[in-house]
């Protein structure tokens, strides 16, 4: 019992950080010792979007976080079903620009 108290972490989350950062486009860079990953929020008719956040991670936590979003996205689809995506992604600008909406 003595050695299971000394393995674990005590994480905190502040107020600013648990809102989180919303972001409908990832794109992930490797070298030889990095894994990086850019998460972007694509506005509609905006030309030009901003890096949120940057995650860098050494190959081996990239390998355990991909092992991760599998076994949660199996077990979000096992509740709600299968999650739908394009065969192919969509190409930029994702339907953003296009004619403007009237009312």
């Amino acid at each position: 019992m003595e050695n299971q108290q000394e393995n674990q972490i005590n994480i905190e989350l502040s107020e600013e950080m648990a809102e989180g950062i919303f972001s409908n486009l990832a794109i992930i860079t490797h070298s030889n010792t990095e894994f990086v990953l850019d998460f972007i929020r694509v506005m509609p008719g905006v030309p030009k979007a901003k890096v949120k956040s940057r995650i860098i991670l050494t190959p081996e936590h990239a390998k355990r976080l991909m092992l991760a979003m599998q076994d949660n996205i199996e077990k979000f689809e096992g509740v709600h079903g299968r999650i739908k995506t394009h065969e192919e992604p969509p190409g930029f600008p994702m339907n953003f620009g296009g004619p403007t909406a009237q009312a």
